[in-house]
């Protein structure tokens, strides 16, 4: 049923309806707000970070999914006022899939348990959204702490936004980010299939692609709590991330993927064939019979490269399409 606001009906229009047995306490002219914290063994940091967002977003509804802890996490978030829920499948991007599923809400504050994201910034990022009627607002990592933002993350961050930034768009600086607020229309149109840290990745190009109104905001970004440990592994976690960009751009730019794989092939098979010429224009014969029915091989192969790029852009256009639809019909 849609619920109403006697001051402000239009708001409550432009968040959409909600379940009714879903029905809450609201805030900020009548939208629903929603914490999401996955975590893994981080019983060093939950409490103050559920407790930070309680004091940040006071009628905000807290959730801890918990992924396989083997220390106190579900015990100190429980203590410290969260819904505690479980996803048994191993890795952020599960989790993630798993909360964006079971939660309903009409803005939904993505953020890691691990105490380095700035809780006081939330009503900043979340006013954000609200009064542009942005679907997505990312909160850039602002940090001058070696220690908090390693330069080996912050280099491996730069190199592989870079790369999304010159596919894809060009609105996000931190797209790897953890802190994230998203409507509700964005949530439950977002089909994530990543399984680990290469959530944000997908998340960012979802984004960029529907091209829905987004923002960034930078936003503090601390050392984690002393005790608690980072389950970022830095050149295992960023190879996922790369493979993950190198299938977006497969999925969502066939034409410049397989474009671009036909032309080096046609280029190679070109600067092996010019001795080939060379012979052949001065004796009329062909002396390396094998390398020149390679060349041949790789023309046709990378002209056969291009069609199928051709095809499946005509595939993910459609595709983009159903997508956008989707997303326009969630409320």
């Amino acid at each position: 049923m849609m619920r109403t606001d006697a001051t402000e009906p239009d708001i409550s229009n432009q968040w959409g309806a909600r379940r009714s047995h879903d029905a809450l306490p609201r805030t900020r002219s009548g939208v629903d707000f929603a914490i999401l914290i996955p975590c893994y063994n981080e019983a060093k940091a939950v409490s103050k970070v559920v407790n930070d967002f309680k004091r940040a977003c006071p009628t905000a509804r807290i959730y801890v999914y918990d992924n396989n802890s083997t220390d106190e996490t579900c015990l100190r978030a429980r203590e410290a006022g969260a819904i505690v829920r479980a996803e048994p499948q191993q890795g952020k991007g599960n989790v993630v899939r798993r909360m964006f599923a079971d939660v309903d809400a009409d803005v939904f504050i993505l953020v890691d348990g691990d105490g380095t994201y700035d809780a006081s910034a939330a009503p900043v990022l979340i006013d954000k959204l609200i009064s542009e009627n942005l679907d997505f607002v990312n909160g850039a990592r602002l940090s001058t702490d070696e220690q908090a933002y390693r330069p080996g993350h912050r280099f491996g961050n730069y190199l592989l936004t870079a790369i999304v930034r010159n596919i894809f768009g060009r609105q996000f600086k931190d797209m790897l980010s953890g802190y994230k607020v998203l409507s509700r229309r964005f949530v439950k149109s977002f089909p994530a299939t990543s399984r680990g840290f290469e959530i944000e990745t997908e998340i960012a190009v979802h984004a960029l692609e529907l091209r829905v109104p987004c923002a960034e905001i930078a936003t503090n970004y601390n050392a984690r709590t002393e005790g608690s440990q980072s389950k970022l592994r830095t050149y295992r976690d960023g190879f996922k991330i790369l493979l993950l960009i190198a299938r977006l751009i497969k999925d969502e730019r066939p034409l410049q993927f397989f474009g671009l794989s036909g032309f080096l092939l046609v280029l190679a098979a070109l600067w092996l064939s010019i001795p080939i010429w060379e012979v052949f224009l001065e004796t009329g014969t062909v002396p390396r019979l094998p390398t020149a029915v390679l060349c041949v091989g790789l023309v046709l192969s990378g002209t056969l490269s291009f069609l199928i790029g051709l095809i499946l852009e005509m595939v993910s256009r459609t595709r983009l399409e159903m997508k956008r639809l989707c997303y326009l019909q969630s409320h």
